[in-house]
């Protein structure tokens, strides 16, 4: 049986006849929600937004209106909007869907955001990889233009804002709001050091900053156009709204799916919505917020209590979809990608994989990711080149509980969460490759890879 998706963000995005270009999107009512913005208080159209509970879909799930709460008004600096669109999470192509199928929909968010933050100057940070995605935008926001949807005096209202499309150049850190920003201002990537550089405060060009991911933007027009309490209605209290969940993996159907949050269990997502795993497949495992969330192995219990003080227990495929189902069984939601794990899976050579990207991908800034985060990658790739060790399992949660909580942004917790839940909850696949290597190796065989 598969679960009837509620789609608000993705309504028009995959329906016959729908491009991308702005007459279909004014066909289907697009824009007149930012004609009622330019209409209202810059101070209601916040109001809205927090009312609708609405937290951000980039990973971390801060409220939206609450960081626009959080802006200097009274600073005399210029205050500016970045759109990040840097969507690096392996396991993650949410935001691109958005970007390629909707484009103005992004575009009116961010103009209303603009406005109801008194920006005059708006960015869309977009990986450097997404060349037909920069190029669409770059078109939307021509159309928009010439349709005096954005730039000088929009809608004859008054109010100015101009929309720039800035390309990274495929770095990872750059999903980090302040290495973001720095990169914006033609520097190396590094994360600055909160506090005190929180955008809000300090971001870029030293000005108030907000930096909201895609998807939330394009919830914005939504929340206008329905009222922020009856968005708020959506989904579950605190965790307002839908949520679009890509999922990969070993599943019949991977894909995009947009629910309510809280709207369906994990199970049912693999199982119900994504046609279950291939023939005679048993699952193993899920990653449920992006690579960078910790592991939970199939089989597992999770019991506690939520937020609310109802008392939960939980197997795997019990957790709800929202932002604090997987929280509470000891991971996170973060962007939304499931990746799916079935037994036919290496789990020493699955990690291997990450840690070659995280080790490749950090800033080096900080000691224990820069040295961390490769000692870890140089382990797991000797582990699959057959010169396994036993007490590899412990040396590697030991560098990765080295790294957490040591590092000036959450790349340390992204590149040594991974392995410290592999670890832990995988240890007997660790010391069993450990055994089975060592039961055929070659004494003569030459060692290719270091500890460090």
């Amino acid at each position: 049986m598969s679960i009837p998706e509620r789609r608000i963000l993705l309504k028009n995005a995959d329906q016959p006849g729908y491009s991308n270009h702005i007459d279909s999107y004014l066909g289907v009512g697009g824009y007149e929600m930012l004609r009622k913005a330019v209409g209202m208080t810059p101070e209601a159209i916040r109001e809205e937004v927090k009312t609708s509970g609405v937290r951000g879909r980039g990973g971390a799930g801060f409220p939206a209106g609450m960081k626009w709460g959080f802006l200097d008004f009274k600073s005399g600096k210029p205050i500016y909007l970045i759109c990040n669109a840097d969507e690096s999470e392996p396991g993650t192509f949410k935001d691109r869907q958005l970007i390629h199928k909707d484009p103005h929909q992004l575009v009116e968010g961010m103009m209303i955001a603009a406005f109801a933050i008194r920006a005059k100057l708006a960015f869309i940070y977009i990986r450097g990889e997404m060349f037909d995605g920069a190029k669409i935008l770059e078109r939307a926001i021509e159309e928009a233009r010439a349709k005096n949807l954005l730039g000088e005096n929009i809608l004859g209202s008054g109010y100015s804002c101009d929309l720039i499309v800035h390309r990274g150049a495929g770095a990872y850190i750059c999903g980090e709001e302040t290495g973001l920003i720095e990169s914006i201002e033609g520097k190396r990537p590094y994360p600055r050091i909160k506090p005190p550089y929180f955008p809000a405060v300090l971001g870029l060009y030293q000005s108030p900053t907000i930096v909201n991911n895609v998807e939330t933007l394009c919830n914005v027009p939504h929340i206008l156009r329905m009222g922020g309490a009856e968005y708020a209605k959506i989904g579950t209290p605190g965790n307002t709204g839908t949520r679009i969940w890509s999922v990969s993996g070993q599943v019949q159907r991977p894909g995009y799916y947009e629910f309510p949050c809280g709207g369906l269990t994990l199970g049912q997502m693999i199982f119900d919505v994504c046609g279950g795993l291939g023939p005679g497949r048993k699952l193993k495992a899920v990653i449920p917020g992006g690579s960078s969330s910790k592991v939970l192995r199939a089989g597992e219990r999770f019991s506690g209590k939520l937020k609310d003080g109802s008392a939960f227990d939980w197997g795997l495929e019990d957790i709800p979809l929202d932002f604090d189902g997987p929280a509470s069984a000891g991971s996170m939601s973060g962007s939304g990608a499931i990746i799916v794990i079935d037994d036919t899976v290496d789990i020493v050579e699955a990690l291997a994989n990450l840690n070659a990207f995280y080790a490749h991908e950090s800033c080096g800034q900080c000691t224990p990711c820069r040295e961390g985060s490769l000692w870890m990658k140089k382990i797991t790739t000797r582990m699959c080149h057959g010169e396994a060790r036993e007490q590899d399992v412990d040396l590697l949660q030991s560098i990765s509980l080295q790294i957490s909580g040591r590092t000036i942004c959450a790349h340390g917790e992204a590149c040594a969460w991974p392995t410290e839940s592999f670890t832990k909850k995988f240890r007997d696949e660790f010391i069993a490759k450990a055994r089975n290597q060592n039961k055929h190796a070659d004494t003569n065989a030459k060692v290719s890879y270091s500890l460090i």
